[in-house]
């Protein structure tokens, strides 16, 4: 199975068709990408550079190795775990809507559908689940794993299998106690999922459309593997081969974790559009007035809630907002700096994370260093 601990790239398999290239390969990133990707030896690399409202994208390389397919500037990224910040911030919406609170508890969300919850986890709140520390293990056992994975396609609705996921992982032990420690839990955020789910009576994917893609004009974002089974449109995700080197996965079941962990990170995005999502978050950061979503909302998705440096859905460091997404396929690093109003994110369709990470640090260091 392709279960990762910390930036997990997840879920479904319906795609929208290639955009119609507009933009512009930027010749200054698309050398970085270029570096990047052979560097790595990744089938293809993209760099996006935001500052104050301008974004840049260069990228280098095909979608699928060993084929003639190059990468676009509007081609679409699966960003995995990056996904974690959008489910909070759907939160956030609901919470300014008055269809939840922050403080709302598993138990008064769940506990009238769940039965037999180990007397830990009632008590715990969207706070805990979204900051990784609620004390829940990483991810459903293996067996289950398998199941969900098949049952992905099979047209039971996602609540329904939320539900269940939730109901498995509510029953097992947790493995720390809650706000004293940092336990990444991709299930942690199935569970929010699930509890917005009931709160709503929608599914995550319908309020994800809704509350986040809509509303911040994301006209690109959608679930799970970008592109078609039939034609190599959009770039595919790689794994390592038996034999050594790298196999692209089409889009389908196999190219991604089941559809039901969405909420822990299954969406593919133009970096145009996620240029546009991480110029909200940073103006948000910021304090900067907005018909999104209010300052105070904002800072409580950039604070951490329980002490460390994970807010909900962000990691901080040195006042940056920072997170990574991979499903073994695909690898997506976002570092954004909202004092300067910089963002820097650096994809790959390969998920070799011991082959892609020493290359990005070039990158985010000329980057991110304001030029006199």
């Amino acid at each position: 199975m392709m279960i990762r601990n910390f930036a997990i790239a997840l879920t479904v398999a319906v795609s929208p068709a290639a955009l119609a290239q507009s933009v512009t390969n930027d010749a200054e990133l698309a050398v970085f990408a270029e570096q990047a990707r052979e560097s790595s030896g990744a089938p293809a690399a993209a760099v996006l550079f935001w500052q104050a409202g301008e974004t840049r994208i260069g990228v280098a390389g095909v979608r699928e190795a060993g084929s003639d397919a190059a990468v676009t500037p509007d081609d679409l990224w699966h960003i995995g775990s990056d996904t974690k910040a959008m489910t909070a911030m759907l939160a956030a919406r609901l919470v300014e809507a008055g269809v939840i609170s922050w403080d709302d508890t598993i138990g008064e969300r769940l506990g009238g559908v769940i039965e037999g919850m180990d007397p830990a986890y009632p008590a715990l709140t969207f706070r805990h689940l979204f900051s990784h520390r609620a004390g829940l293990p990483a991810n459903i056992g293996m067996a289950d794993m398998i199941r969900f994975q098949m049952e992905g396609t099979s047209g039971r609705p996602m609540p329904e299998q939320r539900l269940d996921y939730a109901l498995r992982m509510l029953r097992t032990a947790p493995a720390a106690e809650a706000e004293t420690e940092f336990l990444y839990s991709n299930a942690g955020y199935v569970i929010a999922g699930a509890m917005l789910e009931q709160a709503t009576g929608q599914s995550w994917e319908s309020l994800m459309a809704s509350e986040v893609f809509e509303p911040l004009g994301l006209d690109s974002a959608g679930f799970g593997p970008p592109g078609s089974v039939d034609a190599i449109d959009q770039p595919r995700g790689h794994r390592s081969g038996m034999l050594g080197g790298l196999t692209a996965v089409p889009p389908g079941p196999r190219a991604d974790n089941p559809p039901v962990l969405g909420p822990a990170g299954t969406v593919h995005i133009s970096l145009s559009d996620l240029g546009r999502y991480l110029g909200a978050q940073m103006a948000g950061d910021r304090g900067e007035a907005s018909d999104y979503l209010t300052a105070d909302s904002w800072q409580t998705l950039h604070t951490p809630p329980f002490g460390g440096d994970y807010a909900l859905g962000w990691a901080l460091q040195n006042g940056r907002l920072i997170h990574a997404g991979s499903n073994t396929m695909w690898f997506v690093q976002i570092v954004m700096d909202p004092q300067s109003d910089r963002a820097v994110v650096i994809a790959f369709n390969d998920g070799r994370v011991d082959r892609v990470a020493p290359t990005m640090g070039p990158v985010f260091g000329a980057l991110l260093t304001p030029s006199d």
